[in-house]
């Protein structure tokens, strides 16, 4: 009976470990595409400022207050864009084969290098790289969080997602008010709320895997999926820090 007991005991064990190990593959992958998406980001941003090509998307003028960029309609395409993939992928990931899912997903990674390629002519470099390791930084910490903790954090992700709601109406309001106190205020919760969503996505990701591990192409769509939702929790972190943290030329 003892060593029926011990096999039992040694084949949950190894169960165990089979699973955390793929995992941990899972998850590595995850970071690896968004990791990749940020990369991408950033070389296609640089490369429309080097080449002369951001003069397609936007119209320079100087002010008192430094640099301002009008959007061409041409720039105003690159920067919707996005937002239509995001959307287009949400909804037809499941349709989709999984090079195609990836496609899209790197192409998304291009075209938010190309509508942020503005902020090169905004900001100094030097802000630019302190915000980006700030960021960094926040978001290793509330990933790792989100991936270790026991706590359920599905309630939390909740109301994080409804403050989310807020803060886009609000940033909408304010386009017809121009008020930089409610534009203080959006930075400072955005920032708090996709710092939060970071932890919530993560725990969410981990979850994930548990279900889809048994069909090899559903988890590599998930793990595009999964590193959209960290790529977009990085990449608005970075943006509402910027606002504090950024030199303007």
């Amino acid at each position: 009976m003892a060593d029926f007991d011990n096999r039992i005991w040694a084949g949950a064990a190894s169960g165990a470990g089979t699973i955390d190990t793929g995992l941990r593959a899972y998850m590595l992958k995850v970071y690896n595409y968004m990791a990749g998406a940020l990369a991408l980001t950033g070389v296609v941003a640089y490369g429309v400022v080097q080449t002369g090509l951001i003069n397609l998307f936007y119209h320079a003028t100087m002010t008192t207050n430094g640099v301002a960029l009008q959007p061409t309609i041409l720039g105003w395409v690159v920067m919707l864009a996005p937002l239509a993939m995001v959307f287009f992928l949400s909804f037809r990931i499941m349709h989709m084969s999984l090079p195609a899912a990836q496609a899209t997903f790197w192409l998304y990674a291009g075209l938010v290098g190309a509508s942020l390629s503005s902020i090169l002519l905004v900001y100094t470099g030097a802000s630019i790289a302190l915000t980006f390791f700030v960021t960094a930084a926040t978001f290793g910490a509330m990933s790792l969080w989100g991936y270790t903790t026991k706590r359920d954090l599905t309630g939390m992700g909740n109301f994080l997602m409804m403050g989310l709601i807020g803060i886009l109406i609000a940033m909408l309001a304010n386009m017809f008010f121009h008020s930089a106190a409610i534009e203080f205020v959006v930075s400072i919760l955005g920032v708090l709320i996709f710092t939060g969503l970071t932890a919530w996505d993560t725990q969410k990701i981990k979850n994930t895997y548990y279900q889809v591990s048994h069909d090899g192409t559903l988890a590599g769509k998930m793990a595009v999926m999964g590193a959209l939702s960290l790529y977009l929790d990085f990449l608005n972190i970075f943006l509402f820090l910027l606002r504090f943290l950024g030199d303007r030329r």
